[in-house]
C-alpha cells in the first residue's frame, strides 16, 4: 500500500518467500508460518539502503538465522555526529543446535562471525531490533529537554555484546564445544 520496498539479507530471502518454511529451526511448526512474501531486494553484507539524506548499512550478523542483519547509519544531532547501531539478534534460541544441526550446520562459526563484526562496529547509539536489547523503555523515560541523551550508550553497547557472547559460548561449551 506504500509502495515501499522489501529487502532482505542474501540466506534469509528463501524463509521470507516460502512463508518460513525453510527456516532451519521452525519451519515445521504451523504457527510460526506465515503467508510467503516476495522480496524486492536482495541485500549483502556491506549493502547500502539509502532513506532520504541517511544511509543504513547492512551487516551480515547471522547465527541467529542465517541472514540476521545488524544495521548502521550516522546520525547528526545539532554539530554533532553519532555512529548509531542496530543489533540484529545475538540470541541463541531455546533449542537451537550449535553442533551438527542438520538443517544448519555452519550455525556456530556464523555466530562466531557475527561476535567479531559487533565488537568491531563503532557505537555511540545504541538499538535493536526488540527494545528489550538496549533497555529502550528505560531510556525513554529518562529523556528530559536538555539533558543527556541516554540512547548515547557506547559502554552498553559493549556489555550488551560482551554478555551475549558469553550466553552463547556458555550454550556451545553446555552441547560439547567450543571454549
Amino acid at each position: 500500500m506504500t509502495g515501499a520496498k522489501y529487502m532482505v539479507m542474501d540466506a534469509d530471502v528463501p524463509v521470507v518467500e516460502s512463508g518460513g518454511k525453510k527456516d532451519f529451526q521452525y519451519g515445521t511448526v504451523a504457527e510460526d508460518l506465515y503467508p510467503a512474501t516476495k522480496v524486492d531486494r536482495v541485500l549483502h553484507d556491506s549493502d547500502e539502503v539509502k532513506l532520504g539524506g541517511t544511509v543504513l548499512v547492512a551487516h551480515k550478523t547471522a547465527g541467529h538465522t542465517r541472514g540476521c542483519t545488524t544495521w548502521t547509519m550516522k546520525a547528526r544531532d545539532d554539530a554533532k555526529t553519532y555512529d548509531v547501531v542496530v543489533v540484529g539478534s545475538p540470541n541463541v534460541n531455546p533449542g537451537y543446535k550449535l553442533r551438527g544441526a542438520e538443517g544448519y550446520p555452519e550455525i556456530a562459526k556464523d555466530y562466531e562471525h557475527a561476535f567479531t563484526v559487533w565488537k568491531a562496529l563503532k557505537c555511540d547509539v545504541f538499538l535493536g531490533a526488540h527494545g528489550a536489547y538496549y533497555g529502550m523503555a528505560e531510556k525513554f523515560a529518562r529523556v528530559k529537554e536538555g539533558g543527556a541523551n541516554p540512547f548515547v550508550d557506547p559502554d552498553g553497547y559493549q556489555s550488551y555484546i560482551a554478555d551475549r557472547e558469553t550466553a552463547f559460548r556458555e550454550e556451545l561449551k553446555k552441547q560439547g564445544g567450543g571454549k
